[in-house]
């Protein structure tokens, strides 16, 4: 194997370590202490002091390191904080202070010492003994420009994580989104469940579905585009308030803000209708920002947008006329007129674009943009929604919302469609478009219309997409960024 040969040189490091007894790469090191914790608890030592009593145990990685005659600085950084270290020959004696003079950038080791602040006013571990944990055989991007071109950073996230502290605690803060949502829901109620990701049928939205095929049952399945049908299966098996936060799949297109691999949290909640949703989103996702991000406050190309409730209620048809100047009528009727407005806004559309497909390109690339306050969007024409409930006022819509903010759409709610019979028409609607050539369209599941059959209570439902809230909540430009391992075409 040819290698290049700064890792030649390294594996060569490495040998002569092991020849002279030393192992490379530790088994432990117990009883550290974080660098951040060492750093909050000495921010007031001045200058040229020594914090007396103090002793630590730390690791690190080694992220810059200079020589001063007998005397090595190192600056450590454990997650993304960092911290100078100091020794000398006199402290380590030949043999351990020469094999620290040889660590390269890159190297893990762990340090005991004390804390002091130099004349130049910098927080510093003076190490008194020292410890290799891991030999690093490639070296850190360039210190001063550090990792920026995006597609190594999403690729190599692992040295994206290194190099850029501020992506990695963006990526930490979305962890701590999903767990406090978590707790959130459980503190109303709602109980976690888990529903399978290789499905028989793909169902519960509009997309084309990624297929494997088992062998031993021979047979295609499918990994889930939703877990709705069967979280509804729950609710008519008496589950009454449950939520899953889990991943769907779908074989569609990359973009800033899709990835064909996402979370989701969905969840139903039986005898409320879209209206209680509402409330309950209106008033989680402040929550969350307040616990993720420490404000109800976020900054939106220079803008200031307050998260906290009451969010206006828009309809559709009201959001659509303001926008686009054309009512859901108006569309429904005269296609061609909507086709012409969206190509004078240079939005792609084809003559064969039927009603639901010219609402849904008006609805993301005209009206999104210009919600950046918190907006609920509401009752969509039933061609759009085969799993919500007819409006109780409008024949020809449905009981839904979508949260819209910063510009984005973030989740998804309905009043859920419960009756068997309307359900069936539905299904028999969507298979008809699929065998018209629409990949998208929803198939017919006869097993969840006999559970419907056996009678499912009356429910509102909601699908939050967990990395467009965390885009949103975080200020992050493209979903890769709150994604730690986003999909890439292969390295060539």
């Amino acid at each position: 194997m040819d290698l290049p040969e700064w890792v030649k040189d390294r594996l060569v490091k490495v040998e002569r370590l092991r020849s002279e007894g030393v192992e490379p790469y530790a088994r432990a090191f117990e009883g550290r202490t974080p660098l951040g914790e060492i750093v909050a608890a000495h921010s007031s030592l001045a200058v040229g002091e020594t914090a007396e009593g103090s002793h630590y145990r730390i690791t690190g990685r080694i992220l810059a390191r200079r020589e001063h005659g007998k005397a090595v600085f190192l600056t450590l950084r454990d997650g993304w904080d960092d911290l100078q270290v100091y020794t000398n020959l006199d402290t380590l004696g030949e043999t351990s202070f020469a094999r620290f003079k040889d660590l390269d950038v890159g190297d893990i080791i762990g340090c005991e010492g004390h804390v002091f602040r130099t004349r130049r006013g910098e927080l510093t571990l003076f190490v008194e003994s020292w410890k290799l944990l891991s030999k690093s055989l490639r070296p850190l991007p360039e210190k001063w420009h550090g990792l920026q071109d995006r597609e190594t950073r999403y690729r190599q996230r692992y040295v994206d994580l290194i190099a850029n502290p501020e992506a990695a605690r963006k990526l930490w803060a979305r962890g701590r989104l999903v767990s406090a949502m978590r707790r959130y829901l459980e503190g109303l109620g709602f109980v976690e469940v888990e529903t399978p990701i290789l499905q028989p049928l793909p169902g519960g939205a509009l997309a084309r579905p990624f297929v494997t095929h088992h062998n031993a049952l021979d047979t295609d399945l499918y990994l889930r585009i939703a877990p709705e049908l069967y979280l509804k299966r729950l609710l008519v098996g008496g589950f009454d308030k449950i939520f899953e936060i889990g991943k769907n799949f779908r074989n569609e297109g990359i973009s800033l803000v899709h990835n064909p691999e996402f979370t989701m949290m969905e969840l139903y909640w039986a005898y409320v209708d879209y209206h209680a949703i509402m409330e309950l989103v209106e008033n989680m996702v402040p929550a969350l920002a307040q616990e993720v991000i420490g404000t109800t406050e976020i900054t939106v190309a220079g803008q200031t947008v307050d998260l906290r409730p009451p969010w206006p209620r828009r309809t559709l048809d009201s959001l659509l006329s303001e926008y686009l100047g054309l009512s859901l009528a108006e569309i429904r009727e005269a296609p061609e007129r909507a086709r012409a407005l969206l190509r004078e806004k240079q939005i792609e559309v084809e003559n064969r674009d039927p009603f639901a497909t010219l609402v849904d390109k008006a609805l993301k690339h005209v009206v999104w943009p210009q919600l950046i306050a918190p907006t609920f969007a509401i009752d969509y024409p039933i061609e759009l929604s085969p799993l919500a409930k007819s409006h109780r006022d409008d024949p020809q819509l449905v009981e839904r919302f979508q949260p819209i903010i910063a510009g984005r759409e973030c989740g998804n709610a309905f009043s859920e469609l419960n009756d068997p019979v309307d359900q069936r028409r539905r299904f028999e609607e969507q298979a008809r478009n699929k065998a018209a050539g629409d990949e998208e369209a929803h198939v017919l599941d006869e097993d969840f219309l006999r559970a419907l059959e056996y009678g499912m209570p009356p429910a509102g439902g909601l699908g939050i997409g967990i990395d467009r809230l965390a885009m949103i909540l975080l200020g992050a430009d493209s979903i890769r960024d709150v994604i730690l391992f986003p999909q890439l075409r292969p390295e060539r």
